[in-house]
C-alpha cells in the first residue's frame, strides 16, 4: 500500500514518571493536535504506543501516516534520580583505585546550617574497583607499556563476580586511547556478556574524576536505555513496514538528499537536539535530560513567538520538576551538568532537576522534619489519591485535598480518591502534631522552595537577576505552585503556554538533529600551534558531517557550530565561547580572545583584558554538527469580538491554611479569548494541566494564547 500525499504526520512524544505526552504536527495541513496517556513504568514503550495509537485515532490516521516520531524520555533521568543504579564494576589507573572516593571537596549548600554531612554513596564501591597497569601522559605518550596480564586478570574478576556492567577510564585516554582500546577487546573475549563504555568514546576531555563519572554514569543507564529503545524501534516497525515498499527511501528509511529525515525514529538528547535510535544505543548518556531539554526549547520557540526575552522554564512531572534559563530564544548550554547526585560533563542544555514533581513523596526526618521528595510514587502505583496501592501521602494529595486541582485528571479519564488522599495527611499530620491544612500546604511549600531553590541555581548562581525574567511552567504540575514562585523570587511574572502538559512533546517538533564532538587541547594563546588547532577542529567536523550522513542528511544541509572552552591561565574552570568558522590564525585567535574577555565580564563581572600579566589559555576545542528540520508555526488566537465569562462553577479550596477554604471560581481555560482579564482567586483548568491564580493576581490572555499571570500590584 502506498501512502498518500494528503498526510505527512510528525509526532513528538514525551514520557514522563506519570503521564507520556503526545502532539502530533501535519506537515501538510498544518494541524496541530495534542494528548496524553497514562505512563506505564513496569514498560514504558507500552504507553509510549498506546500515546500513538491514541493521537492517530484523534487524527483520523495510521501508522503508515506518520513519517518521523521523535522521543523524549527520562528512563536514564529517573534511574539516577532515585538511585536505583545497578552493580557497577570500575577499572582505572594503577594507583588511582580511590578517585571516586576522593571525588572532589565540596559539600551541600546547606552543610553550614547542619550539624554534619555525610558523602554520599559512590556510584561503583571500592571493592568493585580494579586497577591495570600502563601509564599514558597528557600528550598522548606511552610511559608504562599496558599490563595486558593485569587486564585479564581485571576482566575474568568481574566475571566471576558476576557484574556485567562495567566502566573503564584509563589516565589521559582523552589525548591516546590505545589502553581503553586494548582493556575493551580483553574484556569482549573474555567477559562477552559484559556492557561496557569507555570514556575516550564517552568524553574526550581531560579531568579525570568528571571523565570516569560521565563514562559510569553512560555505563550505568546503557542496559536501560538500549532495552528500551530497541523495544520501541520494535513495536513501531510493523507501522511501517508497507511503508518502506516507497521506491524514494533507501534500506534505513530516510530521503536521500532530502534536508530532513523521514520515517525514522529518533531520541531527543541532552544538548537540544535528537538522534537516531540506533545511535542512541551507543551513546546512552546523552539522553539523561532527554525530556527536560525538549521542554526547554518548546518554552523558548513559545516565548520567543510571543515577545518575553528572558524567561525561566519551570517543567513539572510526576517524579521531578526541571528548571531552565532562556535568552533571546535560546536556552542556555552547559557542559557542568549533574543529574542528581551524578556530574555528566557532556554537552547539555543547563538544567537542573529536583525531585519535586507530583508523585514526590512527603516524609518525616529521623530529626522530626517534614521532607518531601526525592522519593517518588510515580505512575504505579502513584500519589494516594490514585488508588492505585499507594500508601504514602504526596505533592499531587497535598493539592487534591486542598482544593487547588479537581476531583479528576485528564478531563476525567482518571478519577481521584480525594478521601484516600486526606486520610494519609492526617496520618502524616497527627505524626507532625499539625492541623491538616497546615500539613498539607507545608508539603506545598517546602515543594515550592525546593523548585525556588533550583531556579536560583540555574540564574542567581551564574550572575543574573531573577527579578528580570518571566517564568514559563509547563508539564502536569508545572503552574501549580507558579503564583508562591513568583512571590518567593520576586519575579516579573508567569507565562502558561496553551496545552502546558504538551510542551515538551511539542518541543521535541522544534528540535534538529545534533552530535557533538571534543577534543581536550590545553595551549595558551601565545603558544598556539594554528595548523594543529586547524587539523583537530577539520577532523572532528569531519566526524560530524559522517555522523549527519549517516542520519540521511545531504551535505548541502550540514551545518556546524565550533565553540571553545577557554580560561585565564591558573583558573580551574572555563568559559565556552562561540568560535566563527574560517582559518584559524592570529587574527582568529584575537577575536576568540575577545570574545572570551567579554563573556567572563558578563557571567563574573569583571575580566583582564587590559591585564598583560593574566594569559588567555583555550583548553576544549569542540564541533557540533547540525542536521535543520521545519519547525511548527505558532499560530495566533483569533480576534475576539465581545467577550464575558460564562457562569462558572466553584469549589472549595485553600490557599493559605491561616484563611482556610474558600468559594472559588473554576474557569475551563477552553472558554478564554485573546485580551480576556480575570482576577485571583481563580483556578483555570484543561486537559492534562490546572492553573491555581492566587488571590492578589491577575490573569490575561495574550494573542497567542497563553496565561500572563502577575501580581496586582505589578500593573
Amino acid at each position: 500500500m502506498t501512502q498518500t500525499a494528503q498526510r505527512r504526520i510528525r509526532i513528538g512524544i514525551d514520557t514522563g514518571g506519570t503521564f507520556t505526552d503526545v502532539v502530533a504536527l501535519d506537515e501538510v495541513s498544518g494541524e496541530l493536535v495534542t494528548t496524553k496517556t497514562p505512563s506505564t513504568p513496569g514498560n514504558p514503550a507500552d504507553g509510549f504506543i498506546a500515546g500513538i495509537e491514541k493521537i492517530l485515532g484523534l487524527m483520523g490516521a495510521s501508522g503508515e501516516d506518520i513519517t518521523a516520531v521523535s522521543h523524549g524520555t527520562t528512563v536514564a533521568t529517573n534511574k539516577l534520580l532515585e538511585g536505583k543504579v545497578e552493580a557497577l564494576g570500575f577499572i582505572t589507573t594503577e594507583g588511582y583505585e580511590f578517585m571516586l572516593e576522593i571525588a572532589r571537596q565540596s559539600v551541600p549548600d546547606g552543610y553550614g546550617n547542619s550539624y554534619f554531612w555525610v558523602k554520599p554513596d559512590r556510584i561503583v564501591p571500592a571493592d568493585r574497583v580494579r586497577t591495570v597497569g600502563g601509564r599514558m601522559d597528557f600528550e598522548g605518550n606511552e610511559v608504562r607499556a599496558f599490563d595486558e596480564a593485569g587486564a585479564i586478570a581485571a576482566a575474568r574478576w568481574f566475571k566471576d563476580q558476576g557484574i556485567t556492567t562495567l566502566g573503564v577510564c584509563f589516565l589521559h585516554s582523552y589525548a591516546n586511547d590505545a589502553h581503553e582500546l586494548a582493556m575493551r577487546d580483553i574484556l569482549r573475549r573474555e567477559h562477552p556478556e559484559a556492557v561496557v563504555s569507555i570514556s575516550s568514546e564517552v568524553l574526550r576531555e581531560y579531568r579525570e574524576y568528571e571523565r570516569s563519572m560521565t563514562t559510569l554514569v553512560d555505563a550505568a543507564v546503557k542496559p536501560n536505555v538500549s532495552r528500551y529503545v530497541t523495544n520501541i524501534s520494535s513495536r513501531l516497525r510493523p507501522m511501517w513496514e508497507q511503508q518502506d515498499e516507497r521506491s524514494e527511501f533507501d534500506d534505513v528509511g530516510r530521503v536521500h538528499g532530502g534536508a530532513t529525515p523521514t520515517r525514522g525514529f529518533y531520541v531527543m538528547k541532552s544538548n537540544g537536539g535528537v538522534l537516531s535510535a540506533d545511535e542512541v544505543v551507543h551513546q546512552p548518556i546523552t539522553t539523561v535530560l532527554s525530556g527536560p531539554a525538549a521542554g526547554a526549547l518548546g518554552a523558548a520557540l513559545i516565548a520567543k513567538v510571543a515577545g518575553f526575552p528572558k524567561i525561566l522554564t519551570c517543567d513539572g512531572g510526576g517524579t521531578s520538576t526541571d528548571v531552565s534559563v532562556v535568552l533571546d530564544g535560546e536556552p542556555t548550554l552547559t557542559t557542568e551538568g549533574s543529574v542528581g547526585a551524578y556530574p555528566s560533563k557532556i554537552p547539555m542544555i543547563d538544567v537542573v532537576t529536583v525531585g519535586a514533581g507530583g508523585g514526590s513523596i512527603a516524609w518525616i526526618s529521623p530529626g522530626g522534619a517534614l521532607k518531601v521528595g526525592p522519593q517518588s510514587a510515580g505512575a504505579d502505583p502513584g500519589p494516594l489519591c490514585y488508588a492505585k496501592g499507594g500508601t504514602e501521602p504526596t505533592i499531587t494529595d497535598a493539592h487534591v485535598t486542598l482544593g487547588r486541582i479537581p476531583p479528576h485528571l485528564l478531563g476525567g479519564e482518571i478519577p481521584l480518591d480525594v478521601d484516600a488522599a486526606r486520610r494519609g495527611i492526617h496520618g502524616l499530620a497527627e505524626r507532625l502534631g499539625l492541623d491538616f491544612e497546615r500539613c498539607a500546604t507545608g508539603i506545598l511549600e517546602i515543594s515550592a522552595w525546593n523548585q525556588a531553590n533550583a531556579l536560583r541555581q540555574v540564574s542567581v548562581k551564574r550572575g543574573l537577576d531573577v527579578r528580570d525574567f518571566m517564568l514559563t511552567t509547563f508539564g502536569g504540575s508545572g503552574s501549580l505552585l507558579a503564583c508562591r514562585l513568583v512571590d518567593i523570587l520576586d519575579l516579573a511574572g508567569v507565562v502558561v503556554p496553551p496545552n502546558p502538559g504538551n510542551v515538551s512533546a511539542f518541543g521535541l517538533l522544534t528540535v534538529d538533529v545534533k552530535n557533538d564532538y571534543v577534543q581536550t587541547h590545553v595551549r595558551k594563546q601565545s603558544a598556539l600551534d594554528f595548523p594543529e588547532i586547524q587539523a583537530i577542529l577539520d577532523d572532528l567536523t569531519a566526524k560530524a558531517a559522517t555522523a549527519l550522513k549517516k542520519e540521511g542528511f545531504a551535505q548541502a544541509d550540514h551545518r556546524f557550530q565550533r565553540t571553545i572552552d577557554v580560561r585565564y591561565v591558573g583558573q580551574a574552570f572555563e568559559v565556552r565561547v562561540p568560535a566563527p568558522e574560517g582559518a584559524v590564525d592570529q587574527t582568529y585567535a584575537a577575536h576568540l580572545a575577545d570574545a572570551f574577555h567579554a563573556a567572563h565580564r558578563q557571567l563574573y563581572g569583571y575580566d583582564f583584558r587590559d591585564d598583560p600579566t593574566q594569559q588567555v589559555e583555550w583548553v576544549n576545542l569542540r564541533v557540533t554538527g547540525i542536521g535543520p528540520i521545519t519547525r511548527p508555526k505558532i499560530q495566533r488566537m483569533p480576534a475576539p469580538g465581545r467577550w464575558t465569562l460564562t457562569e462558572p462553577s466553584y469549589r472549595e479550596v485553600c490557599f493559605d491554611a491561616d484563611e482556610g477554604y474558600r468559594r472559588t471560581p473554576i474557569v475551563q481555560r477552553s472558554d478564554l479569548v485573546a485580551g480576556a482579564q480575570l482576577s485571583g482567586p481563580v483556578i483555570i483548568e484543561e486537559f492534562g494541566s490546572t492553573i491555581p491564580v492566587h488571590p492578589g493576581f491577575d490573569v490575561r490572555v495574550d494573542d497567542f494564547g497563553n496565561l500572563v499571570i502577575a501580581k496586582e500590584t505589578a500593573r
